[in-house]
């Protein structure tokens, strides 16, 4: 499967964003996707994950509340919902996807062996 994120830009504080990450090749439908996050300096971390085995969903405790992952299987899309955006949400954002993923890996970037390309947000204050 191929991934096409998009969505990013600039938003100021307070404001949301929709980030989608388009598969392509094989159907999102069977695969487990995640958003991740990487701010400059620092390492890439965890967002949200949409799993497709038994449809469960996790997002990260710095963004609950704020952010929501869903998917359209129909148009073989995940999004990335960010409401309240703050600027220590500023970072590229990839989504990455895999057949299989055991709940215990979900937060794992080991865990994918597919990414898309990734798409800055910038929040400013």
């Amino acid at each position: 499967v191929q991934l096409q994120a998009s969505g990013g830009g600039l938003v100021q504080t307070g404001g949301s964003l929709r980030l989608s990450c388009v598969a392509s090749g094989r159907t999102v439908s069977r695969h487990t996707v995640a958003w991740f996050r990487q701010a400059p300096g620092k390492e890439r971390e965890f967002v949200a994950v949409s799993k497709f085995s038994d449809g469960s969903r996790r997002i990260a405790e710095s963004v609950q509340g704020r952010f929501t992952i869903s998917r359209d299987n129909t148009k073989n899309t995940v999004y990335l919902q960010m409401n309240n955006l703050r600027p220590e949400d500023t970072a590229v954002y990839y989504c990455a996807a895999s057949p299989s993923v055991i709940s215990s890996n979900v937060a794992s970037q080991a865990a994918y062996g597919r990414w898309g390309q990734g798409t800055q947000v910038t929040v400013s204050s």
